[in-house]
């Protein structure tokens, strides 16, 4: 056979082309090079009839066998991909150099870093002398100079107070000035999005970021100085005044009003100076600092209600990199001066974690996800432009923020509160409301009924996920059809006409963050009218939801659920009343550590996959991140008309209190399950100690019955476990106490059950059996200790709900934790069950 190879070039003239197909030289004109390139332009996929026929149209290649032609085209295809690798390689390659650079200067900054506490150390100890109550570097660094105060009046005064503004920033973004320790959770690597660290001990709360953006400094700069577009926190910034400095840049005076997070506290304003100038590297800064701490600003009686905080000097270094892109470095250092709220807020308010996250990474992410929708790489649904659904997300939690908040200026106000009701009650007038993108319809109002609790040992990512995946365990269907209601102007009070919710909750994602951090998404809820005359219509609901926040391994990161009903057409100027919960985790106070350890030596932790005494394993999760606080916000939004104010206030206050008994009742299974941030894991059919389980129990199940529980062979361990939770029997698994409670179930148990893995833990294995079911096994216990199984007749149980449920047969038998003979729990399978 003869050996055929491909060559394809140009000789330097540019007009003759040789191709060798089967040892022989096939020599191609200019003019038919440029006919196969019109071809191929218009047709690059090779089984395209049009290409077919073009190339019959084109006499000048009819002299050109189709093999050669076809061998032509497969080489063309060839080399487009070469060059297309070429170019992806190259951009990685300048991405990957560039990172390298920060790396390296990271490097040397920690270096510097370890000079000086050697010096210092070795100062400390030549001399003997006590240490500092503070660190000097980070003092000198963050007081103001009393001096630029007295120029502040002037703009010689200004630029003064601008330059040193500059100086101290860059100390801090690439020096020593402050003690920077890495973020907690947050390792740098090439998957990360950046390398974050948080300030040691200085004075109030700091955060650093650095990272690499695929977009220009100045495209930078202008999305970081919008701050209100990304910052979900910031309120309003307004730019005071603005004059050139003299050097090419810009000193701006800034009023920035901020969101508080929760209803406890008052919120905070800044009054500073913006400096932005160019380098004589290249590089832009943009860098920012309180002018005063109090007494100064535009707006007095605006400023009346908020708390004035102190910005350090801050900003952004964005340096750009060879290629295309840019580094840059960011540092916020703020005092929240927390010792103006409750003393249960003051982790809040004093925690460099929670600062870093709201804050300096939520720019570093923001900023990326912009780049990669500007370089097309994200696709969201239901056809949405990526902006259009970025405006969704924002104007929810603007919302929510407005409804915790309460501002005066905005028109709220409290609704006859004594100070010691548990929600509070706000109304906003319908003046106040018909206006902007929020407007809505309604001849009364928007009554918000809002509170925040304490909530203990509850992860927040866990409990938003299951708030989110449940919502039947804690909403009323018919107030969320009032509200849907009113966004037709056609009020409904809840009562008047009775409407049953179907249970089905369909979630139809719309788009997410790059980290998936953030999700937004269409709730469409079921529902049917009660009346014989409208039965057959659907009186289907749908909200758009923005859920944040679920990552249980982000440290400091605050957790969100903001829903609000939405027409079904969903257009882009929607009208929306948001409410939801916020949950903010708390840094834990000196010894809770220790008062932890000590509680949880006494808990049951149920939902654990293992029976008998507590290992270290359990210690360090009791011990660490089980035992945390945090704070739970609550805000819901009603419209009303003028004449059911009252009727609405109370329907209002009464349901967020049952909200609020229903939240606790979650939170308290999963505070009593050990749920934190694995219990989701735990119980999850993705984790591992659910793919050990899964394996004991089919390897049990063989051993005791001499049969196989699945039938279908699996390949690995996952895939294991992936049959059994979708196995159509009941699968159960209960502990081996004197109260045996159930520990796991696959999907069709916790359908037969009517319930979820978190509430799971709450049942005992004696509720779902009538008496003559539990005579049953309890006189199977014997033989099923001694024998390791058994088959127990049909019958009936119970489910959660109070619905009877028939079975076949069950099947229960002992599962031994791995190949000793240690009895891990009891398994038990529920053959053909139905609904009676």
């Amino acid at each position: 056979m003869a050996m055929v190879a491909h060559l394809h070039r140009e000789d330097s003239s540019g007009s003759i082309s040789k191709h060798l197909d089967a040892g022989k030289y096939v020599r191609y004109t200019a003019e038919q090079v440029e006919a196969l390139e019109r071809v191929y332009a218009e047709c690059p996929k090779p089984s395209s009839l049009r290409r077919q026929q073009l190339i019959r149209e084109c006499p000048i290649l009819s002299n050109i066998e189709a093999k050669q032609i076809k061998v032509w085209f497969q080489n063309r295809r060839c080399r487009e991909k070469q060059r297309k690798e070429s170019t992806r390689l190259q951009s990685v390659n300048r991405k990957l150099s560039a990172m390298n650079k920060l790396l390296m200067e990271e490097n040397d900054r920690l270096q510097k870093q370890v000079s000086q506490l050697v010096c210092e150390n070795g100062y400390m100890r030549q001399h003997l002398a006590p240490a500092p109550a503070t660190d000097a570097s980070c003092e000198s660094a963050v007081t103001t100079p009393q001096h630029s105060l007295r120029d502040a009046s002037n703009p010689a005064g200004l630029l003064s107070i601008a330059e040193e503004t500059l100086t101290e920033f860059l100390s801090k973004a690439t020096g020593t000035a402050v003690d920077w320790v890495q973020m907690p959770g947050m390792k740098p690597g090439p998957g990360s999005v950046g390398i974050f660290a948080i300030s040691q001990s200085c004075n109030g709360v700091a955060a650093r970021a650095c990272g690499l953006v695929s977009l220009e400094p100045i495209k930078i700069a202008e999305i970081l100085k919008d701050r209100p577009t990304w910052f979900r926190d910031c309120r309003s910034l307004e730019v005071f005044t603005m004059f050139p400095a003299g050097n090419g840049g810009t000193i701006e005076l800034l009023y920035t009003q901020t969101y508080a997070p929760t209803t406890l506290a008052p919120a905070r304003d800044f009054w500073t100076l913006r400096y932005t100038t160019t380098l004589d590297n290249g590089s832009l800064v943009v860098c920012e600092r309180s002018l005063s701490g109090t007494g100064s600003g535009p707006n007095a009686v605006a400023a009346s209600q908020f708390v004035r905080a102190e910005m350090f000097p801050s900003g952004y270094l964005i340096r750009p990199c060879d290629g295309g892109g840019s580094i840059i470095h960011i540092v916020d250092h703020l005092s929240l001066e927390a010792w103006s709220v409750p003393e249960v807020l003051r982790p809040l308010y004093e925690s460099s974690k929670v600062l870093a996250q709201k804050t300096t990474i939520a720019a570093i992410k923001y900023i990326r996800q912009i780049a990669q929708e500007m370089s097309g790489e994200v696709v969201y649904g239901l056809g949405r432009q990526p902006a259009v659904l970025r405006t969704f997300s924002q104007r929810l939690s603007r919302g929510f923020n407005d409804a915790v908040n309460g501002f005066n200026d905005d028109g709220w106000s409290i609704l006859n509160c004594d100070g010691a009701e548990d929600v509070v009650v706000a109304i906003c007038s319908g003046k106040n409301l018909n206006s902007g993108l929020n407007a809505l319809p309604m001849l009364g109002g928007v009554l918000c009924a809002k509170a925040s609790m304490l909530l203990q040992n509850v992860p927040p990512a866990v409990l938003v996920r299951f708030l989110r995946e449940h919502r039947s365990e804690w909403a009323d269907f018919n107030i969320d059809a009032y509200a849907a209601a009113s966004l037709k102007n056609s009020y409904m009070y809840p009562g008047m006409r009775a409407t049953k919710f179907t249970g089905s909750q369909i979630i139809m994602p719309l788009g997410h963050t790059i980290e998936q951090e953030e999700m937004l998404e269409v709730i469409r809820l079921e529902g049917h009218l009660l009346s014989h005359e409208e039965a057959f219509m659907s009186r289907d609901i749908h909200l758009l939801q923005m859920c944040s926040g679920i990552d249980e391994s982000a440290v400091g990161a605050c957790s969100e659920l903001v829903f609000a009903p939405i027409d079904e057409m969903f257009p882009d100027d929607a009208q929306l009343l948001p409410s939801g919960f916020r949950i903010i985790p708390l840094d834990p106070k000196p010894g809770d550590l220790q008062e932890s350890l000590a509680l949880h030596k006494t808990l049951d932790l149920t939902s654990s996959l293992e029976v008998g005494p507590a290992t270290s394993s359990h210690g360090k999760i009791a011990g660490g991140a089980y035992s945390a606080r945090s704070i739970l916000t609550i805000a819901f939004q009603f419209p009303f008309e003028t004449n059911l104010q009252d009727n609405v206030a109370s329907m209002a206050r009464q349901y967020v209190r049952s909200v609020i008994s229903s939240v606790q009742r979650v939170a308290m299974a999963i505070s009593q399950s050990g749920g934190g941030p694995s219990i989701g894991s735990k119980l999850s059919p993705a984790s591992p100690e659910a793919v050990t389980l899964a394996h004991w129990i089919c390897q049990s199940y063989s051993l005791h019955t001499g049969a196989e529980l699945l039938t279908a062979e699996s390949s690995s361990s996952e895939e294991l476990l992936k049959t059994l939770w979708h196995h159509q029997d009941a699968i159960l698994c209960c502990s081996l106490k004197a109260v045996p409670v159930f520990t796991f179930a696959n999907q069709a148990g916790l359908d037969m059950l009517e319930t979820t893995l978190v509430s799971l833990q709450d049942i005992t294995l004696d509720k779902i059996f009538d008496d003559a079911g539990r005579k049953g096994l309890v006189s199977e216990l014997a033989k099923i200790m001694q024998q390791g199984s058994t088959h127990l007749p049909g019958g009936i149980c119970m489910s959660t709900m109070g619905r009877h449920v028939s079975y076949e047969q069950a099947v229960v038998w002992k599962v031994f934790a791995a190949e000793d003979a240690t009895v891990h729990c009891l398994a038990l399978s529920f053959v053909n069950w139905s609904f009676v």
